[in-house]
């Protein structure tokens, strides 16, 4: 009986990519030569970031992930693009030309 193949996992939606480093970036700990970040989400989305280079392989006993050089400034870069000052608290909100 042959083994069944694994089946092919779905792609992350970059944007969940690009959040997911945002919210590491919250939970980044190290020293001058390590960044390591909590690994509390979802496994497929820690695999893409792994796969475009932002962290070291998810896998394994520890519960936080190393942060590559690249992934940190990609942290920083989609914190303040998603929840930088300039970004509405609530979009629900009128907008001034709706009042």
């Amino acid at each position: 009986m042959p083994d069944d193949p694994k089946p092919t996992p779905e792609p992350v939606d970059p944007r969940i990519q690009e959040v997911t480093m945002a919210l590491l970036s919250l939970t980044m700990f190290g020293d001058e030569s390590t960044t390591r970040a909590w690994k509390g989400h979802a496994w497929s989305v820690m695999d893409a970031l792994f796969e475009r280079g932002w962290i070291h392989d998810p896998k394994g006993k520890a519960k936080s992930v190393l942060i590559t050089a690249e992934g940190e400034r990609k942290a920083e870069e989609f914190f303040e693009k998603y929840f930088g000052d300039d970004q509405p608290v609530n979009s629900s909100q009128s907008r001034p030309d709706e009042a």
